[in-house]
């Protein structure tokens, strides 16, 4: 399975976050602690969303992403140490990829995706693809199957979660997370979504943790410092600010 992070809070370097950290996303790459046998490394490429900070008075309050993708492992890219050391964000996405069989091995595959404001993320896979989840896809405009980042299954999820977005980012998420886990029971559905002011996740058979301060919030597969980290529940959806937390079942009656 793939690792991905996010982040809103006071500006801070993308090296701090991906890089730096003793179990950094970077070392989660190569020696990840928690693949729950979904594979073994994280070598099939990598990405980092961001969104600069606005020019006062000017622009957007929250400017449209920056997104660097990359197909090939994180370590083999020397140009992202100088890269990630120069940039600063309050709002961050990221992810190392490990590839599902039989998915494209290339830049477009790899998260984070993006559409205007948003940036998204999946951790997992949806098992018995792509047969299992061909009539959630039916519902969707054919323009949005025809122009997928790529043909696989991460994408199509992001093409559902659009399509609800005006449901509001929390429920777009959890429902495609309950109507694809309907069709496909087996699948790992571990999403992230961001838009720069909220961070919307689940955990639905994979491990995610969330570190609060008292003005930030980050979230990510596995802790990448040693303090501060709460575990959340299995099949839940979590949906944060810097300042807000909040932590529920996806299944209806279910503690």
């Amino acid at each position: 399975m793939c690792r991905h992070l996010a982040y809103l809070g006071p500006p801070v370097s993308l090296a701090s976050l991906v890089l730096e950290p003793p179990h950094s996303l970077y070392r989660q790459s190569w020696s990840p602690s928690d693949m729950r046998g979904g594979g073994s490394v994280n070598a099939d490429g990598f990405g980092i969303g961001w969104y600069a900070e606005p020019d006062a008075g000017r622009g957007p309050a929250v400017p449209a992403p920056v997104r660097y993708r990359r197909s090939v492992p994180i370590w083999a890219d020397e140009s992202l140490p100088g890269l990630a050391a120069s940039i600063s964000s309050g709002a961050v996405l990221a992810a190392v990829r490990n590839g599902t069989v039989g998915s494209p091995l290339t830049e477009s595959a790899v998260a984070p995706y993006t559409k205007d404001q948003w940036l998204f993320s999946h951790n997992g896979l949806i098992s018995g693809w792509p047969g299992s989840v061909s009539k959630l896809a039916e519902a969707l405009p054919v323009s949005e199957l025809l122009t997928l980042d790529a043909p696989m299954d991460s994408a199509l999820l992001w093409a559902l979660v659009q399509d609800r977005l005006h449901l509001g980012a929390p429920e777009a998420v959890a429902s495609v997370v309950r109507d694809v886990a309907a069709v496909a029971p087996d699948s790992r559905l571990n999403l992230l979504l961001t838009d720069g002011e909220q961070i919307v996740a689940t955990t639905w058979t994979h491990s995610l943790w969330v570190r609060r301060t008292t003005d930030s919030v980050a979230v990510s597969s596995e802790p990448w410092t040693t303090e501060g980290w709460e575990e959340i529940p299995d099949r839940s959806l979590l949906l944060a600010t810097k300042s807000t937390l909040a932590v529920t079942p996806l299944l209806e009656g279910r503690q």
